[in-house]
């Protein structure tokens, strides 16, 4: 009698899996891996995704990515308090450690001269690259052309277009969530958002506005902006109640915001989400959580950021640098305040 079969038993990436899943032969996998000059540019970036999505043998990899180097990279940014640069670090911090990089890091604090000194410091130590993590997502001054490594920038993009930034696309950001909203059957939708000088506030009421002009539709009133606080939300929702009581969503700037409407919604007898639907940005957990109902929120994939960084970092270093500003998709969490979920 045949045994039934049991569950599949897990499988060591091997070279042979690298080069099939980028589509090339073996021996061009190992060229590519480990730094050779006969490779196209495009060709080892393939291999290099294949092997990371594979998590073929970090060993191997670091050896045929570093070869010859000191195997350390640095990650600068300037807001370690920050719940946005954490995640991107830590996502860089998972892929530098899945190719045994080691890493050195260092918070400038906003301060362009402790920047510079930073920036010295970790060329001293002959790091092999630099990722440079922004506290915001407005363009940064970037650092030069004249380093002697390469440097990927994060989150703020580098306002030098020849350099590598990786961003989360806050335009597309805008539009989803429109689009959630309309889904759920809204059409008399609201945006409260926070301090305009910020980009990314713009670019999300940009996604929001084409969004429900797709559909037909536009925002009820003009944007709100203001602060990024509970606060803000309290005071700009009571006035929009007062003047478009007809209201049916509110989508937020943050998770703050959209907490501080979700209270006066409550205060005047308003339902969450069956009379008005309301959505936040950031899908921060302390806040999205404490909620009642829980938040619906953007989430902008800020570990995804700083893993594509790392790995963009990873091409440049073994020779295949490349220009310009890639911004990566965001997603939106669904909770009860803006569907009930079974």
């Amino acid at each position: 009698m045949t045994p039934a079969p049991g569950p599949a038993r897990s499988h060591t990436a091997t070279l042979s899996d690298v080069a099939r899943l980028a589509g090339v032969s073996v021996a061009t996998a190992s060229k590519a891996l480990n730094g050779r000059s006969q490779v196209r540019a495009e060709t080892r970036q393939r291999v290099i995704e294949a092997a990371e999505r594979l998590s073929f043998r970090p060993n191997q990899l670091a050896r045929g990515l570093l070869a010859g180097r000191t195997g350390t990279v640095g990650l600068l940014t300037s807001d370690l308090e920050g719940r946005f640069s954490i995640p991107i670090l830590m996502g860089a911090e998972d892929a530098f450690g899945a190719g045994e990089v080691a890493v050195f890091l260092c918070d400038a604090r906003g301060d362009a001269i402790r920047e510079q000194h930073h920036v010295r410091a970790l060329l001293g130590r002959r790091v092999d690259g630099l990722i440079v993590v922004g506290s915001r997502t407005d363009p940064r001054p970037s650092l030069g052309r004249g380093l002697p490594v390469p440097v990927v920038y994060a989150y703020a993009p580098s306002d030098d277009p020849e350099d590598l930034s990786i961003v989360p696309d806050n335009v597309d950001a805008g539009r989803i969530a429109v689009q959630h909203l309309l889904a759920c059957g809204r059409t008399r939708i609201a945006h409260i958002t926070g301090d305009p000088g910020y980009a990314a506030a713009h670019d999300r009421v940009a996604g929001a506005r084409a969004a429900l002009a797709d559909a037909g539709f536009s925002l009820v009133g003009e944007p709100r902006f203001g602060s990024w606080s509970e606060g803000w939300g309290r005071a700009a929702v009571a006035l929009l109640l007062d003047q478009h009581p007809d209201v049916d969503a509110v989508l937020c700037g943050n998770d703050q915001i959209a907490r501080g409407v979700v209270d006066v919604l409550r205060e005047r007898g308003q339902r969450v989400p069956e009379d008005v639907a309301v959505m936040g940005f950031d899908n921060w957990q302390v806040m999205t959580s404490g909620c009642r109902p829980l938040l619906t929120s953007v989430d902008m994939n800020l570990e995804q950021v700083g893993r594509a960084a790392a790995q963009a970092l990873f091409g440049a270093i073994a020779g295949s640098p490349r220009p310009g500003v890639e911004a990566l998709p965001c997603r939106v969490a669904i909770r009860g305040s803006t569907a009930h979920l079974s």
